[in-house]
């Protein structure tokens, strides 16, 4: 087995230099990290795990809380920052938040306090105060993803921006009867997104001077099934139909668009449809979106935490909001209304 001796005669430097320039910690030349993993790579050298914890202090292990290990979005997100990660040579430990308030607390209280994480990723989960009391005493940095929480680094979606540039999308394509598949109140927990959504179309709406309708509001679970059940639901009601439908994801748009199909209606000659996300299957479907690069959402959470971590003693990042991009794609399921 190569030794760390053995990387440091190679490249020219001691074994302490060696450990800081493959711990992050402690300050290293560029030059000289570059001869470091030249000859790391050369020699086949692998860092102990054990050793390389003991030496630096550093577990080289990001915790990351989800609210869903089984949804699109969370799993998208969660890819982005494993891939980050592993690209810097760190591993990852998930923590399901569910909504029990037992689970919650022995996280908090436990899991992550047992110091095998040097810092905490939170994807689109809400923590209370004592919650983030309790990340807050744990002197680790942390990022959160979906904020605001006015004491956390956060990375934030307008949603009600973007739910605005969805319905703006189809107003301007002529569209006036426009249905919204939103969400259950079950799963309007968390930043309340879904009805920030809803507040985004409901905007875009009294400013295009058209009111509210009630009957072309359906709720749904922000799954594939739900839109289609919310879809066949306002098709098929009694009244004027409507010429298109804004869906709160990607996933309900799909849903809808394979109703719509199955009802004979034809999309977007018919019925416009637009979701939001940049859900993978959305090329497939040729469904317009609110595109919000979940993938680039948890890459960019992971090399910030990890960048905070690198500047060590350094001045604290002040706790500012950044705002995450998102851009409208338009493709094949929204058309013209010239009715």
């Amino acid at each position: 087995m190569v030794s760390i001796d053995e990387v440091a005669r190679l490249a020219g430097v001691s074994t302490a230099t060696v450990s800081r320039a493959l711990s992050g910690r402690g300050h290293v030349s560029a030059a000289t990290r570059a001869r470091v993993e030249a000859a790391t790579e050369s020699l086949g050298y692998v860092v102990s795990a054990s050793a390389s914890s003991l030496a630096s202090g550093r577990t080289r292990n990001i915790g990351v809380l989800v609210p869903f290990l089984d949804r699109w979005f969370f799993s998208t997100v969660l890819n982005g920052v494993a891939s980050a990660l592993m690209r810097r040579g760190y591993d990852i430990t998930l923590y399901n938040l569910t909504a029990d308030a037992d689970v919650r607390r022995s996280i908090f209280e436990t899991f992550l306090r047992r110091q095998r994480v040097d810092g905490v990723i939170a994807v689109s989960i809400e923590l209370g105060p004592e919650e983030t009391a309790r990340l807050s005493e744990l002197d680790l940095p942390v990022i959160a993803i979906g904020g605001p929480n006015p004491r956390l680094s956060t990375l934030t979606v307008d949603d009600v921006a973007v739910a605005r540039l969805a319905t703006e999308h189809l107003l301007a394509l002529g569209h006036r009867d426009i249905a919204h598949i939103g969400a259950n109140p079950q799963f309007d927990l968390d930043f309340h997104i879904p009805t920030h959504r809803r507040q985004g179309f409901e905007q875009a709406m009294a400013d295009a001077g058209i009111p509210a309708r009630p009957a072309l509001y359906e709720p749904a679970d922000f799954t594939i099934e739900g839109g289609f059940r919310a879809a066949k639901q306002l098709l098929g009601r009694p009244g004027p139909r409507p010429t298109a439908i804004f869906a709160a994801s990607d996933e309900m748009a799909i849903g809808a668009l394979l109703a719509a199909r199955e009802l004979g209606y034809r999309v977007p000659e018919d019925l416009s449809i637009i979701g939001i996300d940049g859900h993978e299957l959305g090329e497939f479907f040729r469904l317009t979106t609110v595109d919000q690069f979940p993938l680039g959402q948890g890459e960019r959470a992971a090399d910030a935490i990890l960048d905070e971590l690198e500047r060590g003693d350094a001045a604290p990042v002040e706790h500012a909001p950044g705002e995450l991009p998102y851009e409208l794609v338009v493709r094949g399921t929204t058309a013209r209304h010239d009715g």
